[in-house]
């Protein structure tokens, strides 16, 4: 069994969301941890464990941030942490693979699939074994308890339901 651990300074956890439906915003989260551990030399079969903070979450616009944790969205005080644990990976070809599991937001726990890119894997200059993937996949916000809705004068939709994630993240092996 060969262990990998994210690298937090080479990796990025974002999401997006319509605003308005006519523009998109985009979140991250800049504390998340994750643990790989595959059973062979690829990641077939391989076992993800990932969690962020969600006192983390920044788009840029600190107001909006203070919203998104609190009772409205993430209620953070209740529920601090996201988490993930994969059920199945799935190998599709030699860069990609499909991503089966558990995605808990404020409590709630509904399955996901995520697409992930294998960008490969490489020694970096100091030695260590690194290994790259972009993943991709969407939620319904509204799964996960997170219902809040406002509209505009006009009777629009000021959030969308929808929610796309996107990682640009590196392990190193253990």
């Amino acid at each position: 069994m060969t262990t990998w651990k994210i690298d937090p300074a080479h990796s990025e956890v974002q999401f997006k969301v319509k605003h308005l439906m006519i523009t998109t915003v985009t979140g991250q989260f800049g504390s998340f941890d994750a643990t790989v551990e595959a059973p062979g030399e690829d990641f077939a079969n391989a076992s993800i464990k990932f969690e962020t903070e969600v006192a983390s979450i920044s788009t840029k616009n600190a107001d909006r941030d203070a919203h998104l944790q609190a009772a409205d969205f993430f209620d953070a005080a209740n529920h601090p942490k996201i988490t993930f644990v994969s059920k199945e990976v799935k190998k599709i070809d030699d860069e990609n693979y499909k991503v089966a599991g558990d995605l808990t937001i404020r409590g709630n726990t509904k399955p996901v699939e995520l697409n992930v890119e294998y960008g490969g894997t490489q020694k970096d200059p100091w030695g260590q074994t690194k290994a790259g993937f972009e993943l991709t996949g969407k939620i319904n916000r509204k799964d996960f308890g997170l219902t809040f809705h406002a509209t505009t004068d006009t009777g629009g939709v000021v959030l969308g339901d929808d929610v796309k994630l996107l990682g640009s993240v590196q392990f190193i092996k253990q």
